[in-house]
C-alpha cells in the first residue's frame, strides 16, 4: 500500500480542546508537555526515546504541528522537578519524613526528604507510591555527618512544621543527626527502615556460617562454567557486590530449583548431574535458609503494606502464625523472634490507639532506582541537573500542575540552582582537564 493511500485512511486527529492550550512564552502547548512527561515517567522511555515516540504519534495521527526535541523534554523535566522541590508546603505537624542520601560515582551525595502527611496514608493492605509522596529537600553535599545532618533537617523543619516521624536507613551519619533532632524534639519519633533492619539480621547470620560462604562460592562457580554452554539457561541469578543481603530470595529460589531438577528420578542429563550435583550437598542448609528467608520475606511485606501500629507485634504475630504455622529450623524460628521483639520496640513510637506510621523506607529506593534509569548512562558522571527529576517522579501530571511548572520556573532557575546545588559533573571536569 502507497503512503499516499495509508494517509488517505488514517482519521484526522488532534489533541482534545484543553491539551491545545498555550502556555504563555512556550511554543509548545500542555498536551505536547504532558505526552513527553508522560513517556519519561510512566511508559519508562529514555528522553531521546521519548521525542521519537511523539514523532511517531505525529506520523500515525498525521498531526499538522512540530513535536519537542529531546532537549526541551528534559528541561521540562527538570522545571517540574524544581517546582514541585520549591512551592510552598503545608506547616503541620502530622508530616512523615522518609530520608536517605543518593550516591553516585564522586564523593558527593544527595541528601533527599520525602514527605507525607499521616492522614493521607493509604488504607491497610496498600503500600506506599510514588504519587502519595512530595519532594520536600534535595541537597547534593560533598560530605556529610551527624552534624551536618541535624542542620539539615532542622532547616527542613522550617518548611514544614516538625515531623510526627522521621524513618530511615539508619545509616552511621543519618542516625546521628536523626537521634540528635529527636533528642530535641521529642514529639518525632526515630522510625527505623524494617527492610534494613531484615537485612542486618540476614547478613549477621548468613556471614557468620561457613556453609553459606562455601554455597555463594559453589554459586559463582556455575555461573562462569554454564554461561557459555548450552545449560547457560540453569546459571544463577547475579549476586550483587553491595547491599547482597537484601537480594538472598533469588539466589534460594534458584538453588531450590536446581536441588528438585538434579535430584528428580526422571534427571538423565549426565552433565546437569555431573557440574550441578553438588547443590544435593547443601539441601539441609537450603531448607533452613528457605525457611529463614520466608519469615524475612512475610514480615517485610506485612509492615511495608499494613504500616506500624500500637498493637503491631500482636498482628504479625497472628499473620506469621497463619502464614508459617509450622517453623522446623532453629534458625528460622530465632529471625523470627528477633523481627517480633523488634517491631515490639518499634511499635512503642506510636502514641495513640489507632496511629499508623511508616514502617519501610523501600519507595525513596525505588524514586532513586527510577531516577537513575532516566538519567541512564548520565548516572556514571556525577549528579546532574537531571537529579530534579525525582521531584517529577513523585508529581501528579494534571494540566494544573504542569502549568503552574512551566509559568512559575524558568529555565534560569533550573540553571542557577544546578550551579550553585551541584557545581560541575564529573564529565565537564573531564574536559576540562584534558582540554
Amino acid at each position: 500500500m502507497t503512503k499516499k493511500k495509508v494517509n488517505e485512511i488514517t482519521p484526522d486527529f488532534s489533541f482534545p480542546p484543553e491539551l491545545e492550550e498555550k502556555i504563555p512564552a512556550h511554543q509548545y502547548s500542555v498536551g505536547h508537555i504532558r505526552l513527553f512527561l508522560s513517556f519519561v515517567l510512566s511508559a519508562a522511555t529514555s528522553l531521546r526515546g521519548a521525542a521519537r515516540c511523539q514523532d511517531v504519534v505525529k506520523s500515525f495521527f498525521n498531526l499538522p504541528s512540530a513535536m519537542p526535541s529531546w532537549y526541551s523534554g528534559r528541561l521540562w523535566l527538570m522545571r517540574l522537578g524544581y517546582y514541585m522541590l520549591t512551592r510552598p508546603k503545608t506547616m503541620a505537624d502530622n508530616w512523615l519524613w522518609i530520608i536517605d542520601h543518593t550516591v553516585q560515582i564522586g564523593s558527593e551525595k544527595c541528601f533527599v526528604v520525602l514527605g507525607i502527611r499521616q492522614n493521607h496514608l493509604p488504607k491497610a493492605g496498600q503500600c506506599l507510591q510514588h504519587r502519595h509522596l512530595e519532594l520536600i529537600e534535595l541537597l547534593p553535599v560533598k560530605q556529610s555527618n551527624g552534624k551536618i545532618v541535624y542542620d539539615q533537617l532542622e532547616a527542613v523543619a522550617k518548611k514544614t512544621g516538625l515531623p510526627r516521624a522521621i524513618l530511615s536507613d539508619h545509616g552511621s551519619d543519618i542516625k546521628s543527626g536523626v537521634d540528635q533532632f529527636c533528642e530535641i524534639h521529642l514529639l518525632t519519633s526515630p522510625l527505623y527502615d524494617i527492610t534494613h533492619k531484615v537485612a542486618c539480621l540476614l547478613k549477621k547470620q548468613l556471614h557468620e556460617d561457613a556453609r553459606w560462604n562455601e554455597f555463594t562460592c559453589f554459586a559463582s562457580q556455575v555461573k562462569s562454567r554454564l554461561q557459555q554452554t548450552r545449560l547457560a539457561h540453569l546459571r544463577p541469578p547475579k549476586q550483587r557486590t553491595k547491599a547482597r543481603y537484601m537480594n538472598v530470595a533469588p539466589l534460594l529460589r534458584w538453588a531450590q530449583r536446581l536441588l528438585f531438577l538434579v535430584t528428580h528420578p526422571d534427571q538423565k542429563d549426565e552433565d546437569i548431574k555431573t557440574l550441578l550435583g553438588p547443590i544435593a550437598d547443601f539441601e539441609e542448609e537450603l531448607i533452613s535458609w528457605g525457611e529463614t528467608m520466608q519469615v524475612c520475606v512475610k514480615v517485610t511485606h506485612y509492615m511495608r503494606s499494613n504500616y506500624l501500629q500500637s498493637n503491631s507485634q500482636k498482628k504479625l504475630k497472628t499473620y506469621l502464625k497463619e502464614q508459617l504455622p509450622e517453623l522446623e529450623t532453629p534458625v528460622a524460628q530465632a529471625m523470627q523472634k528477633q523481627l517480633l521483639s523488634f517491631v515490639g520496640e518499634q511499635q512503642r513510637e506510636c502514641y495513640l490507639p489507632k496511629e499508623r506510621l511508616p514502617a519501610s523506607s523501600e519507595v525513596i529506593e525505588s524514586v532513586f532506582g527510577k531516577q537513575k534509569f532516566i538519567e541512564r548512562d548520565q548516572s556514571s558522571n556525577g549528579f546532574t541537573g537531571l537529579v530534579l527529576a525525582m521531584g517529577a517522579i513523585v508529581s501528579t501530571l494534571s494540566d494544573e500542575i504542569i502549568k503552574k511548572a512551566m509559568t512559575s520556573v524558568s529555565t534560569k532557575d533550573v540553571i542557577d540552582w544546578c550551579k550553585k546545588q551541584i557545581g560541575q559533573s564529573v564529565q565537564a571536569k573531564q574536559r576540562e582537564v584534558f582540554s
